[in-house]
């Protein structure tokens, strides 16, 4: 896998479904692309908590880093414990 989407559903089957068929990103590589497979799921409890949460992993800019999210579970809590303080 060459990268990775980073982005927030209500509903994951149907949103991937959609990417590749093509119906997002314009003429970006995310609409080209028509290979999307879940890498890491992570539910949350609010759309607000998912926001926050895309927004982070995005911050990072790291590839590395998304990959350590799935490796490391344990960073996921602590990015969730930083938004609830």
């Amino acid at each position: 896998m060459n990268r990775y989407y980073v982005g927030h559903t209500s509903d994951f089957e149907q949103r991937i479904k959609m990417h590749n068929d093509g119906h997002f990103g314009g003429k970006t590589y995310t609409r080209r692309a028509k290979d999307w497979e879940e890498f890491l799921l992570i539910p949350c409890s609010t759309a607000k908590l998912a926001v926050y949460l895309e927004m982070k992993i995005k911050r990072m800019k790291s590839r590395k880093y998304i990959e350590n999210l799935k490796r490391y579970p344990d960073l996921i809590k602590k990015i969730i414990r930083e938004y609830d303080n």
